[in-house]
């Protein structure tokens, strides 16, 4: 029997994050500048983002990108994370497939959000910036930036969507007990927070809304810069930490995955965990499906356009090629509020467009009851953005099952869902609830979008 822990030493902490854009025959459209509609530079950037972040988010040719010492040092304190062998939930699920699991919850802030915090926050630091700003949904990349701007001193102020603000209390707590200034959005310290609040002074937010506020405040504030823990490029570089261990991994377990799944927001995990697999598919022509697992109340890559669009509801950031469900659209109030952005990142909506990858939609209630499985056959309690990942993985082995057919399954643990426990009361007393989304409601924020370019 395969060992059920599979781990690493931290000599095998990777020293490069792999750029997949390399290897990709069709590159995504470049970002475009919204004044002039003219392709994006690194110097269009820099005033937001730290100088290399912004040399890596257009950095087509480079396969390799070497990981600074020191990151990598603070890396050794959570990483290598274990490969786990899931043979209670495959013994539950009684199918033929091999369930592995790469576990990102035991990082210090309990998701896998921690890997590009550290870095954006040292290459910050690096610059010589003194105070950042960035938005959280659920509050992981929140939780996950306080804890890197401490450790390199940086003073930082996190806007989080005000639906998960009073969800999620203790995540709050936890940015402040690191030292983060938290917000609750759409607040009024902003115009764009003023003017949204103004319109509709009931409404509880989106991450579109609280990128708004957060860039806003970066452009106004002296020796300032924003970061960002998902969709935009050299956040999925800095992830592939993730599925560059688990290749090691699962080449100990003498085994390789038929499939890979991870949930889906803007696409961070989902592209940590799936990229450096996919490079075996570019550069070796292995066979691989990767499936990301999206809310079916949030479903940009099912049910979404291939469109120029805004990464804010606002409109200050530059216009991304994604699948999109447009920028002002509002999510409905799911628990898995890292998972309620509009668009996708431009490498994975390129990779979608190709058929290259697969997306599926998860309804809140599937994502919890299998959530309550896993942790009732594995012994962790995931997050709920890492539970539409597991539902998707159920799907899969009860397939594996009907087809009696041995397959390998890979998927990311992203976070665990210890600060959760109010969406798993609601859950458990019948008090949550899915939600439909018409054609008509879709079409509010989709249909405007080719007023834009």
């Amino acid at each position: 029997m395969t060992t059920k822990k599979i781990l690493l030493e931290e000599k095998d902490i990777p020293s490069a994050w792999y750029n997949i854009v390399a290897d990709m025959k069709n590159k995504p459209l470049p970002p475009l500048n919204p004044a002039t509609k003219q392709p994006l530079t690194s110097e269009d950037l820099y005033p937001l983002f730290a100088k290399e972040l912004a040399v890596q988010e257009l950095n087509q040719t480079d396969q390799w990108i070497e990981i600074p010492e020191e990151v990598r040092e603070l890396y050794g304190m959570w990483r290598p994370t274990p490969l786990v062998r899931a043979y209670g939930l495959e013994k539950a699920l009684d199918t033929p497939a091999h369930i592995y699991f790469k576990n990102e919850s035991i990082s210090p802030v309990g998701s896998h959000k921690l890997n590009s915090a550290i870095a954006q926050a040292y290459y910050c630091k690096k610059e010589g910036v003194s105070n950042i700003t960035t938005e959280t949904g659920a509050g992981q990349w929140g939780a996950a930036m306080s804890y890197a701007a401490k450790a390199f001193g940086l003073e930082l102020a996190v806007y989080m969507v005000k639906i998960s603000y009073e969800q999620k209390p203790y995540r709050r707590s936890m940015m402040q007990t690191f030292g983060a200034q938290v917000i609750a959005s759409p607040s009024m310290s902003t115009k764009a927070g003023r003017k949204i609040i103004t319109e509709n002074p009931q409404y509880m937010g989106s991450l579109g809304t609280a990128i708004s506020e957060a860039v806003e405040l970066a452009m106004q504030t002296p020796n300032c810069k924003y970061v960002l823990g998902s969709v935009l490029n050299h956040v999925a570089l800095h992830q592939t930490v993730i599925g560059l261990e688990a290749e090691k991994q699962m080449e100990i377990a003498g085994e390789y995955p038929d499939v890979i799944v991870a949930c889906f927001g803007g696409g961070s995990n989902f592209s940590g965990i799936a990229f450096p697999f996919l490079r075996h598919k570019f550069t070796e022509g292995k066979e691989i499906r990767v499936v990301a697992a999206e809310p079916a109340s949030c479903p940009k890559l099912t049910h979404g356009v291939f469109q120029y669009d805004f990464g804010d509801e606002a409109g200050y950031t530059p216009l991304l090629p994604m699948y999109t469900l447009g920028h002002t659209f509002a999510p409905p109030h799911i628990h898995a509020g890292g998972l309620r952005y509009h668009g996708a990142g431009t490498i994975v909506s390129q990779l979608h467009k190709d058929g290259v990858m697969e997306a599926t939609d998860v309804e809140q209630l599937d994502a919890f009851k299998a959530a309550v499985l896993f942790a009732r056959t594995e012994s962790i309690i995931p997050a709920p953005e890492s539970s539409h990942a597991i539902a998707a993985v159920v799907r899969e082995a009860e397939r594996a099952k009907i087809e009696g057919k041995q397959k390998t399954i890979l998927f990311n643990l992203s976070g665990h869902g210890l600060i959760d426990m109010a969406s798993y009361d609601k859950y458990l007393a019948g008090d949550l609830s899915n939600y439909e989304l018409t054609d008509a409601d879709l079409a509010k924020s989709i249909n405007p979008l080719e007023k834009i370019i």
